[in-house]
């Protein structure tokens, strides 16, 4: 088949989950004897042709001169491309800046768009953009000819909201068996001496709440908050609410892959705050790492990690966690458990095998 990719910044990763997913994905179809084309930036930092045998197409992206905007040109800029390339299959990853674009798509391929998380419920939003981002959310599911759901909340929502079927498939992630505690050392922790949390510096992702409770714990060993905090205002606000806590550290992004993995594998206690959206990367990661996972209480994270968790709802909870974990191997069992779930349900073979049985019933189906 010939297939087409676009909705990220394009491969290799140099920004989020669906940009590792296009990259790995694209990668597998390649290995299995497709012809598989990814839309790239024209800002990307990789601008050859070729990656590992799949073809780039770069388009041009204003998004660093003129701002938001800038993503919605480019989605149209690779829309209009694709008319060009005669694809049996156009995967869209997500819909939020390019839905608007549909009535561009190309009449020939199947288009099957992965429904991302329930972006109109993010608070960073503003009442307008989120109204925005529902309409858009709409323009998606009546413009695809198969959806894809990452989690069984987002499934469910779909089927609730515009009464359409999506195929369940989540997101992937590599068992991390490769620990060097020396990387520690640029961060000033020693093993399991050190509680952390990796996410963009957002409300919806319960920052707040979790620091509170760390504070109110009165707990002094390291706490690292791993995200960008000099790019919003949320960020530099959540720096200085805490300055006065030397023990809560700010150490901006980290984007090391092997760095990260041994931060998750050696901290105590891994907080994952996410409260909106569907299967979470940076979940999976922490549990294919090895670390010990305390939950925000909601579907889609409970959807993932079922009981192998401490879940908390307000900062009080964070805070009595806290007091209760003395030890991360006392709670092994809970560790064993989730990174079985990676390899048994999560891993990128799977995920990535069950998006060609997809593609492929799709095809036959319409040919």
């Amino acid at each position: 088949m010939k297939i087409g990719i676009l909705g990220t910044r394009g491969i290799p990763n140099y920004h989020g989950g669906f940009e590792q997913f296009a990259e790995y994905f694209s990668v597998f179809l390649k290995e299995k004897g497709h012809d598989v084309y990814v839309y790239s930036s024209g800002n990307h930092p990789y601008q050859k042709d070729e990656f590992k045998g799949v073809k780039l197409i770069h388009c041009k992206d204003p998004e660093n001169r003129v701002g938001t905007v800038g993503q919605f040109i480019y989605d149209l800029n690779c829309i209009r491309n694709s008319r060009k390339k005669e694809f049996d299959i156009l995967l869209q990853l997500g819909y939020t800046s390019n839905s608007v674009w549909h009535r561009w798509l190309p009449k020939k391929p199947i288009i099957i768009t992965n429904m991302d998380g329930l972006e109109w419920k993010r608070t960073k939003y503003s009442t307008k953009v989120r109204r925005f981002l529902k309409y858009a959310e709409s323009l998606a599911v009546k413009s695809s000819d198969f959806l894809v759901a990452d989690s069984k909340g987002i499934q469910d929502y779909l089927k609730e909201t515009y009464n359409v079927p999506s195929k369940y498939i989540a997101y992937g992630s590599f068992l991390f068996s490769n620990p060097n505690a020396s990387i520690l050392f640029n961060y000033d922790v020693s093993p399991y001496g050190y509680n952390m949390l990796i996410a963009r510096l957002e409300p919806e992702n319960s920052i707040e709440m979790i620091l509170d409770g760390v504070v109110g714990s009165k707990n002094n060993i390291p706490f690292l908050v791993v995200g960008k905090h000099d790019t919003n205002k949320f960020g530099a606000y959540l720096k200085d609410k805490y300055k006065d806590h030397t023990n809560i550290r700010f150490i901006g992004g980290v984007y090391n892959q092997e760095h990260l993995n041994n931060l998750r594998y050696y901290s105590k206690v891994y907080f994952h705050g996410h409260s909106v959206g569907g299967t979470n990367p940076s979940l999976l990661e922490a549990m294919a790492s090895d670390s010990l996972v305390v939950a925000h209480d909601n579907q889609f994270n409970k959807a993932i990690l079922n009981n192998d968790t401490f879940y908390f709802q307000d900062a009080k909870e964070v805070t009595t966690i806290l007091m209760k974990i003395t030890n991360k191997e006392d709670h092994r069992h809970f560790l064993d458990n989730n990174r079985g779930k990676i390899k048994n349900i999560y891993s990128w073979d799977i995920i990535n095998n069950a998006y060609l049985k997809f593609m492929e019933h799709a095809y036959e189906q319409n040919r």
